[in-house]
């Protein structure tokens, strides 16, 4: 019986991995010319990394974590990144570097949750982090790189929504706002609406169940929440951000009941969004989290990043024909295959050889299935110090010297 992969998780094939390698590519691309420089973090932290840090009324902790025993110790494979960048962030003493630090990430992520159309228990995901800058200009930055990189690898159909959460005191108001109306009708909404009533009603605005949406379109509760009621000194912020991407030509659709599902955002989050993945239509979603730092043990110090499931990106990006090698040697004597197919690897091309004493016939017909040109080598090439090239798309073929084909190359 053949062992197949745990359900949640996937295989990312060769084929798929090369559009995997261009879409990188793209980000170290885009992401250099905004002087974000590259991180790598464990896989997995304590798990009160992510306790303190998502939060223990988030879904993630309560619901997805894969949490386990080690010495003693608890470790969880990391849910999301952010925290342990940030945890990088303050043990490496970033906060002594000349601000904006400015940091991207790529890696595994893990969370318990049914398996979907572009989400799994194992995905991958790639994201920025901007740290040390309050102004919104931070904020605006960080939305137009995304922008500006989702445009790099060819998405569109694109909408950026945004919304602003306020500081602490601006949801503290709003919390309460929320929870006045939806406190008549929480014996009818569901288990996780009702546990969020106490823990985090914000979230209750982004529940994704049916009978939910139905009882709050039917009592016009959303309607009479309208949005949050932001103090001076966040709409001043709020309307700063607008201003800027008004600027930068980045379009937008404000949305007052965009929440997201992490405890630690404040102010500013958003989510760009594309028509073609259905009701889980959100592509990358990110904010500002200038309370995160602190909460881990920093100093003040205002944040905002963002991040976008690989796998997701890459179902929507158009796909690459897989290239042909370029050459692809065919003799009967495997050592001098061996040293002729390095030979043309070493001038930085591709080169394939069979390993093996088949026919010449079976040879080529394997390489016209792969290669661009076939290079043969038989008992009178070597003779002769020759090599004898084909072309394999219109099978046109020339005997020249070894080391001026070698030469040759570039």
């Amino acid at each position: 019986m053949i062992i197949k992969a745990q359900k949640g998780t996937k295989d990312v094939l060769p084929e798929e991995y090369i559009q995997w390698k261009n879409i990188l590519n793209k980000a170290d691309e885009i992401f250099k010319y905004a002087n974000f420089k590259q991180i790598s973090t464990p896989i997995f932290e304590a798990t009160e990394l992510f306790k303190r840090g998502v939060g223990d009324s988030t879904d993630i902790v309560n619901k997805e974590m894969y949490t386990f025993e080690k010495s003693e110790r608890s470790i969880t494979l990391r849910p999301e990144n952010t925290a342990g960048v940030v945890r990088a962030y303050l043990e490496h003493n970033m906060q002594r570097e000349i601000q904006p630090v400015k940091l991207w990430y790529f890696g595994p992520m893990f969370r318990y949750e049914r398996p979907q159309a572009g989400r799994q228990r194992q995905f991958h995901q790639l994201g920025v982090e901007m740290f040390g800058i309050e102004d919104a200009s931070a904020d605006a930055d960080c939305i137009y790189t995304a922008v500006k990189f989702f445009e790099a690898v060819g998405l569109k159909n694109l909408s950026v929504e945004l919304n602003s959460l306020g500081c602490n005191s601006c949801r503290n108001k709003f919390r309460e706002k929320i929870k006045n109306l939806i406190e008549p009708v929480l014996s009818e909404l569901c288990f996780d609406c009702q546990k969020r009533f106490s823990t985090n009603p914000l979230r209750i605005l982004d529940c994704k169940n049916e009978t939910c949406k139905q009882i709050f379109d039917e009592k016009q509760i959303l309607e009479k929440i309208s949005h949050i009621e932001l103090c001076e000194e966040c709409s001043t912020h709020y309307s700063q951000l607008k201003s800027h991407l008004d600027m930068l030509n980045v379009k937008y659709i404000e949305n007052p009941f965009l929440v997201r599902g992490l405890d630690y955002y404040t102010r500013t989050v958003f989510e760009i969004k594309s028509e073609n993945l259905g009701s889980q239509n959100a592509v990358c979603g990110g904010g500002r989290y200038d309370n995160l730092v602190e909460t881990l043990g920093g100093p003040k110090t205002p944040a905002v990043g963002w991040a976008v499931g690989m796998e997701r990106l890459y179902s929507l990006t158009e796909k690459d024909n897989v290239k042909n090698i370029d050459y692809f040697v065919i003799s009967d004597n495997i050592s001098e295959a061996l040293k002729l197919t390095n030979e043309i690897r070493n001038r930085n091309k591709t080169a394939e050889m069979d390993y093996s004493k088949r026919k010449f016939t079976k040879q080529i017909e394997k390489a016209s299935k792969i290669a661009d040109f076939a290079v043969i080598i038989g008992e009178s090439e070597i003779a002769k110090h020759t090599i004898t090239i084909k072309n394999l798309k219109n099978f046109e073929q020339t005997e020249i010297d070894r080391d001026i084909f070698i030469s040759s190359i570039n």
